[in-house]
């Protein structure tokens, strides 16, 4: 009987907290208490092959991925995040989709979550029957479900596709790193380079360096003026994977690569 209880208070909040999840790009953000800020989504796109979680201290800039999730395709899904510096920080996704195509959603911060899981009543349960038991083992009952804690309980023979992830769920060996593309410099969806340098008060130089994929050097933009920009795909010759250093005040910043998509 202490196993049915647990099982269907634990199948009961699970429901609950995935029922509340934002269909992708957007997604819920539930500070849980106890560090524990729970990221969730429902996902309603056909074509996904990667999502990452991603925090930052700030809503613009310094993001660091924390998780790729193992199941991108999953309708429902979500992650615990238990080593977060504190209640309010920001979060985002990175969504690539079939192509090469890839998104940010918006950056958001936990929010607390006021629900609560409902007292115990009188009412019998239709599902338990309750005729043989007796009032020692209606106590110990009663105590198992104030004290179960539903972010540990194991879930794997739940039914369906859905998953709340561990703090640390990628095990498998060998699995290659996904590919987080830069904040500064990356592809667009129209298929043109994107430039996007921090807009900080005091005024800096910046210059970046193009490489092809055997870093050979195609071209240099240098004592760049604007802070957001975009370069023709044609200024680099043929499709594939490009290489580029970006330099502040002559101090390399970012050193990373960006793919370039055959349509033309």
């Amino acid at each position: 009987m202490k196993k049915v209880g647990l099982v269907y208070l634990a199948f009961t909040l699970l429901s609950g907290l995935l029922a509340a999840q934002d269909t992708l790009p957007n997604f819920t953000v539930k500070n849980m208490g106890n560090n524990r800020i729970i990221i969730g989504w429902v996902n309603n796109l056909p074509d996904v092959k990667q999502i990452s979680i991603q925090r930052s201290f700030d809503s613009l800039t310094g993001y660091k991925t924390i998780l790729t999730v193992p199941d991108p395709a999953a309708v429902q899904n979500g992650y615990a995040d238990m080593k977060a510096i504190n209640d309010h920080m920001f979060y985002r996704l990175y969504i690539q989709q079939d192509k090469g195509m890839y998104r940010f959603s918006k950056a958001k911060r936990p929010f607390k979550d006021t629900s609560k899981v409902a007292e115990p009543v009188a009412k019998t349960d239709p599902t338990i029957k309750t005729e043989n038991i007796s009032s020692s083992d209606s106590v110990r009952i009663m105590d198992s479900v104030t004290k179960a804690k539903p972010f540990v309980v194991k879930i794997d023979g739940f039914p369906g596709t859905d998953s709340i992830a561990s703090p640390n769920p990628v095990t498998v060996k060998n699995k290659p790193t996904a590919f987080v593309p830069s904040l500064y410099v990356y592809t667009n969806r129209d298929g043109y380079v994107r430039v996007s340098l921090p807009d900080e008060e005091k005024p800096k130089k910046y210059s970046i360096k193009f490489f092809d994929e055997d870093n050979k050097l195609l071209f240099e933009l240098k004592d760049i003026k604007q802070k957001n920009f975009k370069l023709d795909k044609t200024n680099f010759y043929h499709a594939g994977w490009f290489r580029f250093e970006l330099y502040e005040d002559g101090k390399l910043l970012e050193k990373h690569k960006f793919y370039l998509e055959k349509d033309f």
